[in-house]
């Protein structure tokens, strides 16, 4: 049976086609301003990459910021529970998932099933998600997918007091005037971030194993801020951890068909 799941973020839109437990295909795009564009741009660059078309899709579930204005979908489903899913299904062994998103930070435990036990997030303000990664990157004028790699080069990583994104820029840009390392720079914003969704996380109690979800998971130096923030190994998906969200939806559409 094939079904597939998309995912309408704030900043990106993410598809994934399954059939039987396969993936067969998946697309990740930068979101429009509408969602429903979004949706259809996605799942149409997934559907090529298949050699499927639409009408082939047998069930599709929706989730994301933008769910409920995806045209095509048969359910839509919340972001927090597809993340425990897709997680649960890529790392059986997952009780713990820390998901940054463009514009929220949640961190989600799951049951041996990868139903979602307890979830603390945070969308009031951009510290702690990738928007604050993205203005961080433009205010050092490197991209923001080098930033994992450049961290990894810090000897002394600076300390950022600012959890206001606006005043942590002014503070970056200060720290770069006054001949700070670039990479003791991002190095620091890394910690920085890391410790307030730590924070957040301690409402619920972390509990290993544990791994990121969502697009900041790609940055490799987020992986070492959160394990020095929480003292534990963390684990990595093995599977692009940006669609993570899509591919839950995905099997949330292989159980509702």
């Amino acid at each position: 049976m094939i079904v597939a799941g998309c995912d309408v973020g704030s900043l990106t839109a993410k598809a994934v086609i399954m059939n039987d437990s396969k993936i067969l295909a998946t697309s990740v795009i930068r979101a429009r301003s509408r969602p429903e564009e979004s949706a259809k741009e996605v799942m149409g660059m997934a559907l090529k990459e298949a050699g499927l078309s639409m009408d082939t899709i047998e069930y599709s579930v929706g989730t994301g910021y933008g769910r409920k204005k995806i045209p095509f979908a048969d359910d839509i489903v919340s972001e927090i529970v597809c993340h425990g899913k897709g997680a649960k299904w890529l790392l059986p062994s997952i009780k713990t998932i820390i998901d940054i998103g463009g514009q929220d930070a949640k961190v989600i435990k799951v049951d041996e099933n990868g139903n979602v036990i307890r979830y603390m997030y945070n969308d009031k303000c951009a510290s702690g998600t990738g928007r604050f990664l993205e203005v961080m990157a433009d205010a050092l004028e490197i991209k923001l997918e080098d930033m994992g790699a450049v961290s990894l080069r810090s000897n002394t990583p600076v300390s950022i007091s600012n959890q206001c994104t606006v005043f942590a820029e002014t503070e970056v840009i200060s720290l770069v005037n006054d001949g700070k390392k670039i990479s003791d720079i991002v190095s620091g914003l890394h910690r920085a971030m890391a410790h307030r969704v730590v924070s957040l996380a301690k409402g619920i109690e972390v509990e290993a194993d544990v791994t990121m979800s969502g697009g900041v998971a790609k940055n490799i130096g987020m992986y070492t801020a959160f394990e020095d923030a929480l003292g534990i190994k963390m684990k990595k998906m093995k599977f692009d951890p940006q669609i993570n969200g899509a591919l839950g939806a995905a099997l949330f559409a292989q159980e509702g068909h």
